[in-house]
């Protein structure tokens, strides 16, 4: 049975790239990578916080990673990175689309610098992502993109105007491309959270009545831990997930389920 298994989930020696891989649930991605056996290019806008993830993959023993800086929305950035990642591992595999901000502000309050700021590190982030790293697998006629959806992806979120619609667009990113690379050994799927605050949405969006209303609308009672996505980031990277492609998975505690 573990032979089975580890020949319909194997990722070893694959190569992982994932952008956003300095915060709170990329980087738990990048770890799950490199434990499956992946080499991993660790992206972040923040370099400081992409190498803290390589220190300590490589203080846990895993030696083929990288870090790299990144701002999503510079498509030569992309591109740099690219040719960064090909000339240390020799390929990519995976690309984790999963850099972007948020912001609480009232929707007549929001400012085009903010509206901008937000779509810009989100869905544009996610589009040249695609563009680039996509553009080489269909090139080299496999790959598998997974992009990093929301629960505020439909209905939209109270609270994250700009983030809810640039999270409807990834997920309509993601449909159009399984569409379109259905035949070119590209699969592109996302990834649908529920809820797994960081420190920031505690201070910025999380009362404790919206908690209530959260953890009242989750079958679960609770919320997630970023550990908790691996299972299905893993299945999605490999070749059990061969047939899945336009998906939105929801890893949600089963809020996206929940009306009354």
């Amino acid at each position: 049975m573990n032979s089975y298994l580890n020949e319909l989930f194997n990722l070893e020696g694959k190569v992982a790239v994932v952008i956003g891989a300095g915060g709170h649930l990329c980087s738990e991605m990048a770890r799950g990578f490199a434990r499956a056996g992946c080499a991993v290019a660790v992206l972040d806008l923040r370099l400081e916080k992409a190498k803290a993830v390589e220190d300590e993959l490589r203080a846990a023993g895993f030696d083929r990673v990288m870090s790299l800086a990144i701002d999503v929305a510079k498509k030569q950035e992309h591109l740099d990175a690219l040719a960064q990642v090909l000339s240390t591992f020799g390929q990519v595999d995976i690309l984790v689309n999963g850099a972007g901000i948020n912001g609480p502000t009232p929707f007549l309050e929001l400012t085009l610098e903010e509206w901008y700021a937000i779509l810009d590190s989100q869905l544009t982030g996610a589009f040249l992502g695609c563009q680039v790293f996509g553009g080489y697998m269909v090139e080299w006629g496999r790959g598998s993109i997974i992009n990093i959806s929301s629960a505020s992806a439909g209905p939209p979120l109270s609270k994250a105007f700009t983030y809810s619609v640039a999270k409807a667009g990834i997920k309509n990113l993601t449909q159009n491309l399984g569409r379109e690379w259905g035949t070119k050994g590209v699969r592109v799927n996302a990834l649908r959270p529920g809820f797994f605050p960081t420190e920031w949405n505690r201070k910025n969006f999380i009362t404790p009545e919206r908690e209530a209303a959260i953890l009242g609308h989750t079958p679960m009672a609770r919320y997630g831990e970023p550990s908790e996505l691996i299972g299905a980031t893993l299945w999605l990277a490999s070749d059990a997930a061969g047939f899945v492609t336009g998906a939105e998975i929801a890893v949600d505690g089963g809020f996206s389920c929940m009306t009354i």
